[in-house]
């Protein structure tokens, strides 16, 4: 008896691993998980007062999501991402953007097509592609984490289902270009494959950089497919609601996976959802200041120790993305830092970045002392352990 070679063939998740290093080591900061540090609107938690006191809160719902709140999502892309979604494309509730691209991926391939990710990519996405019996192609971005469509036209083949973006990005913080992402979907057009979008992190973006749905493009919703998500946003990360806008021709498959997978989105958390998005954006943006002034300190920090790591600069989601001179390894060095310096990051290997050794930062969990404190062990822990090894390396 044994698992399926399919599934074998799928990463370890690595958030579960640098866990399990964080509870052997008492005391360890984490600078690994995506996640805010504030919790939903209280609007939000007021609104689950009243449910459960219909019957039918207790009964299944409709596949795609609750209507009011359907509705309300509607208004919300109309209003803030210029998607306009009836007539050609539709709304679907999920449990998260993960199962929003989950139900991308089967409802647009077959055992053996290609899906293309830019690495860095999402593990999650890579992790999904492969459950679904096909494979992931990885198109390196450029030396900023930007997209290079010169790539990505030369990836397609015949087997080529999907080309995925991420922006704002996980896990590199880079926000793409509205005309990098026309002609991404352009492309995709051309070429008759799916552009399929992750949005997580719309609200997060900093400056000057802008966000961009390329759901808006005017002729793009048959070949759009456009995953958002209130985990971020909304502090929402525990109740796995987020919702997917799709060709309404993929209606019908993205139906059968729901029902199978979930048959319906949690109806507590879409009565919350409702809630959150009364409130608005502006619920998000207000804590984008206190963001912000974490952020700058971070990358100043890094800034310090530059002769250690580089750091393109991210302009969107709550991520740095360090590349560090050293001859160890990203998972060596990651477990290093946890058992040595109690402090936590994610190694770049999960992300597809087996050339030179990266780790992944997230400053948006935490207070900002506590966030100090973690990036001050840090950049501690690289200067002992990389220039420890560098000397090894050397001979001295």
């Amino acid at each position: 008896m044994r698992e399926s070679d399919r599934m074998r063939s799928v990463q370890t998740p690595i958030i579960p691993i640098i866990g399990r290093l964080i509870a052997e080591t008492p005391g360890t900061i984490s600078l690994g998980q995506g996640i805010v540090a504030y919790g939903p609107p209280p609007e939000a938690m007021a609104s689950l007062a009243a449910f459960g006191g219909d019957i039918e809160d207790h009964r299944y719902g409709p596949v795609e999501g609750l209507p009011p709140l359907v509705e309300a999502i509607e208004a919300k892309l109309a209003a803030e991402n210029d998607v306009r979604v009836r007539p050609s494309s539709r709304v679907v509730v999920t449990a998260g953007a993960n199962m929003g691209f989950m139900n991308a991926v089967l409802a647009v391939t077959d055992p053996g097509d290609e899906v293309i990710l830019q690495a860095p990519f999402y593990f999650n996405h890579e992790m999904a592609v492969v459950m679904a019996g096909c494979r992931p192609v990885a198109v390196p971005t450029d030396a900023a984490h930007q997209l290079r469509p010169d790539r990505i036209r030369a990836a397609i083949t015949p087997r080529t289902r999907a080309v995925v973006t991420i922006s704002p990005n996980n896990p590199s913080g880079a926000v793409y270009p509205e005309a990098a992402l026309r002609e991404v979907n352009a492309l995709c057009r051309e070429r008759g494959v799916y552009h399929v979008h992750d949005e997580a992190y719309e609200y997060f973006t900093y400056g000057d950089a802008r966000h961009f749905s390329p759901g808006s493009i005017d002729g793009a919703a048959a070949r759009t497919i456009s995953l958002y998500s209130l985990s971020k946003a909304y502090g929402f990360a525990s109740w796995r609601i987020g919702y997917m806008v799709i060709p309404s021709a993929l209606f019908d498959a993205v139906n059968k996976i729901q029902d199978t997978i979930l048959i319906c989105p949690t109806a507590a958390s879409q009565h919350a959802a409702l809630a959150a998005l009364a409130v608005g954006a502006g619920y998000c943006r207000g804590h984008l200041a206190g963001l912000a002034r974490v952020r700058a300190r971070v990358l100043e920090a890094f800034g310090a120790i530059g002769d250690l790591c580089t750091v393109p600069r991210p302009d969107g989601a709550f991520y740095c993305l360090l590349r560090v001179s050293t001859p160890l390894d990203a998972n060596t060095l990651a477990e290093r830092l946890i058992r040595e310096h109690r402090v936590a990051a994610i190694p770049g290997t999960a992300f597809g970045l087996a050339d030179g050794c990266h780790l992944r930062v997230s400053y948006g969990a935490l207070d900002a002392e506590t966030v100090a404190e973690g990036v001050g062990r840090l950049t501690a822990g690289l200067k002992a352990i990389v220039t420890g090894a560098g000397a090894r390396s050397a001979g001295l």
